[in-house]
């Protein structure tokens, strides 16, 4: 029986996942199925629960990166911090390893497009709101602004990280909210870099100050390409960079995952896999 991988998430279609983690098999010679699986909420641990041992383990994305965090018996250090996982391993012994390539991802998305990260604005409160936030942080950032609407959660999430001291940082980040992104703007102080969470519709209609636009815009959201806000900012003569190289890169180090069980330990051909899964894209 081959192994077997999926991504869970609700709505699913529109996923890359597939076709991103069959070219990264293919090149590492293994026979894998890996598939899109639509699961909400509710229904995530009782699904994998039912699945037999063939199944290896799961992307999981969005709305289930807290829950998935909830049923891992075991997380590694990023997840422990971030609270969210978005991949899920089988351990031998039983039970599920929980992990967090979105940090890692997006910091290698933003640094291979050479952007500054020492004052981010972040855009949204959510799951990966807070990898952002532990990106810019890993990528030396001094302040991180929170624009949102969701009060509670963006002040957790001040709470959590302002503060907080990246190991190769000298200085601790400053973690400030601001309010929404309709009122939040004018406290803004000299961004280098705005990391939108939003999903395009929410993105569609966010308030812009004439003078933003001129700060680079990187774009979690990705399909369609350009997202509603990357529209706006392209429009405006603004940069915009789309999140599909942070997809490919934190998709990269669940395969390590899958494949070892060590996010960090670099694959066999790797140069050639990350090739492959870009052309997957």
């Amino acid at each position: 029986m081959p192994t077997c991988l999926a991504v869970l998430g609700s709505p699913i279609a529109h996923s890359r996942s597939p076709r991103i983690h069959a070219a990264a098999y293919r090149v590492l010679g293994l026979d894998w199925r890996y598939t899109a699986v639509r699961c909400g909420e509710p229904g995530l641990a009782a699904f994998i629960a039912g699945r037999g041992p063939e199944w290896r383990g799961f992307s999981v994305t969005m709305p289930l990166k807290v829950e998935a965090h909830r049923i891992a018996a075991a997380l590694d250090p990023v997840a422990v911090e971030s609270g969210v996982a978005n991949t899920l391993l089988r351990l031998d012994g039983g039970g599920w390893f929980g992990a967090n390539t979105d940090v890692a991802g997006l910091a290698a998305a933003v640094r291979g497009a050479a952007l500054d990260a020492r004052v981010t604005v972040v855009l949204g409160s959510g799951a990966t709101a807070v990898s952002a936030i532990l990106a810019a942080r890993d990528l030396g950032a001094e302040r991180v602004y929170i624009l949102a609407r969701n009060v509670a959660a963006a002040a957790r999430l001040v709470d959590r990280f302002s503060g907080t001291t990246a190991a190769h940082a000298s200085a601790p980040m400053r973690v400030e909210y601001l309010g929404a992104a309709s009122e939040g703007w004018d406290a803004v102080e000299r961004p280098t870099l705005v990391i939108s969470t939003l999903p395009g519709p929410a993105a569609a209609t966010t308030t812009l100050p004439e003078s933003i636009t001129a700060t680079p815009l990187f774009d979690a959201a990705y399909d369609p390409w350009p997202s509603p806000l990357a529209a706006r900012w392209r429009a405006a003569g603004g940069l915009a960079v789309p999140g599909t190289d942070m997809l490919v890169a934190q998709a990269l180090v669940q395969v390590r995952v899958f494949t070892s069980g060590d996010p960090g330990l670099p694959l066999v051909k790797e140069e050639a896999v990350l090739e492959a899964m870009r052309a997957a894209v």
